[in-house]
């Protein structure tokens, strides 16, 4: 992640998770079916700080490695039920804008590792639910930096509890290349796969929900080796820009969102944003926020 288009180190994308109509496991569907400007990221050659990777930043932090289209940038692809990620990257953000430009649900970085904690959390959460939107919180992982279920808890503990209650979406584990280090942060893919089953069995315990596993094909593949270990388990967030379908990682059968390019414009939104959709009907999204049938 090293390498950007503009000079910056980049991060990689946000989620896609598909549906297929029925429950898989305890929980997991499968459903086949204006505000300031963001400070600017750091130097390429600058180590990326805590808050500051990837899921969330737009094209601020553009990277080769944040899809499997090697960075490049494809056309909207804007059918469906249609969502957002963002952070504070994003700055401030109106909410019923987004919600009147015919976004039906969004992503919202809570933390990162165990001491980052995003600034506009809390603002984007509240703000998102009240214009009428479907809304979830999501984590990004360092793996490096504790094990799977330290990071959960603090993870539930700051913004990925879960109620039902038709607008809260199943928190996020999004973890993807490193920002600052190895891809796999210098873990075997015995040791990842440990890691991420510890923060999805813990995750589970504090909420009841199977948290959403956001990713690539490419790192999933590499730095898990090829683990099917979730498939029944987690719904899929996949990031694959560039691409009329997006490529999914051994092991689960389908995706539930899928992040389709970085550098979507929203009315409400300063700047570049994730866009993203869901495999499914509203209904059904709806389904997955209240853990339905």
């Amino acid at each position: 992640m090293p390498v950007s288009r503009a000079g910056f180190a980049r991060r990689a994308r946000s989620k896609a998770v598909t549906l297929t109509g029925t429950l898989v496991s305890a929980g997991a569907l499968l459903l086949t079916s204006t505000g300031p400007a963001a400070a600017a990221p750091p130097p390429a050659d600058e180590p990326v700080k805590p808050g500051q990777a990837w899921m969330g930043a737009g094209t601020r932090l553009e990277q080769p490695h944040a899809s499997d289209s090697g960075g490049v940038l494809g056309p909207l692809d804007t059918s469906g039920v249609q969502g957002i990620d963002v952070s504070h990257w994003q700055g401030a953000i109106n909410w019923s804008s987004v919600k009147g430009a015919g976004i039906d649900f969004a992503y919202i970085k809570a933390t990162e590792g165990t001491g980052f904690k995003d600034s506009r959390f809390g603002t984007n959460y509240t703000n998102a639910y009240n214009a009428g939107l479907v809304r979830g919180a999501y984590h990004f992982a360092r793996p490096n930096a504790s094990n799977g279920a330290t990071q959960a808890n603090y993870f539930a503990s700051n913004g990925g509890a879960w109620s039902r209650d038709n607008k809260t979406l199943p928190g996020v584990l999004d973890i993807e290349h490193n920002p600052s280090g190895a891809m796999c942060y210098g873990l075997t893919t015995t040791q990842m796969r440990t890691w991420i089953n510890d923060f999805y069995t813990t995750y589970k315990a504090r909420t009841s929900r199977d948290v959403v596993i956001y990713t690539t094909a490419s790192w999933w593949n590499t730095c898990t080796g090829n683990w099917t270990g979730m498939a029944a388990k987690a719904p899929l967030w996949i990031a694959h820009w560039g691409v009329t379908s997006p490529n999914v990682p051994s092991g689960f059968p389908t995706w539930t969102f899928w992040q389709y390019t970085a550098t979507g414009r929203v009315s409400g939104v300063a700047g570049d944003v994730d866009r993203n959709k869901f495999n499914g009907s509203m209904t059904r999204l709806v389904a997955l926020a209240n853990n339905t049938p």
